[in-house]
């Protein structure tokens, strides 16, 4: 069983409220111990997902995260060294952004998984938020054994708690696995995504 992650909405009450021993603004911004997946326990020796902790990333976690975004790139050789200070630049500017979360999926002790979750106001839907998924991975290591799922779920979640009125993600067309996944999960393919490259990587 997940916990609701408690992210409160746009129209949330008061300057703060109190949630599950950690103080949250209605901004977004988080103040104590974040809410995470309802056990807490350590998981068995060799497996399962019921001491699955996700959490708001931290600096300590770039080169878990950086790794797994290493190991399954579109295009091939699309990350540098994780000492690279644009990392730990944009890692600040993430956690500046109260609509803006990076987190961490922790098994074990061990980062093993990673997305990163905007919230998105508009004036469609009658000025409704939107949550946006982006920069999903799971360690090769512990794949296939419900760690996405759970990871997608608690995202979706978040999205729930902050008020947002859909949810949605974009995915390569070439990870056609991960499309099956999302299906399986009961996502729509909905539209078709158009992207214009403004530069070159350095």
């Amino acid at each position: 069983m997940m916990a609701s992650p408690v992210i409160p909405s746009p129209e949330g009450e008061g300057d703060h409220a109190q949630h599950g021993g950690g103080v949250v603004s209605t901004s977004g911004n988080f103040h104590g111990e974040y809410p995470s997946t309802a056990s807490r326990s350590p998981s068995p020796s060799g497996g399962g997902t019921d001491g699955l902790i996700i959490r708001p990333a931290t600096r300590e976690d770039l080169p878990a995260i950086l790794a797994m975004l290493r190991e399954d790139t579109i295009p091939d050789a699309r990350e540098t060294d994780p000492a690279d200070p644009r990392y730990a630049a944009a890692f600040d500017a993430i956690s500046a952004d109260p609509n803006q979360l990076l987190v961490s999926a922790e098994l074990d002790g061990r980062v093993v998984g990673t997305l990163q979750l905007s919230f998105l106001p508009g004036l469609s839907f009658r000025g409704a938020w939107r949550g946006q998924i982006e920069a999903v991975r799971i360690d090769s290591s512990v794949r296939n054994q419900g760690l996405g799922a759970k990871l997608i779920d608690w995202a979706v979640e978040c999205c729930r708690e902050r008020g947002c009125f859909m949810v949605q993600l974009t995915s390569s067309n070439e990870r056609t696995g991960a499309h099956r996944f999302y299906e399986r999960l009961g996502w729509v393919q909905s539209h078709k995504g158009f992207k214009r490259k403004l530069r070159e990587a350095e």
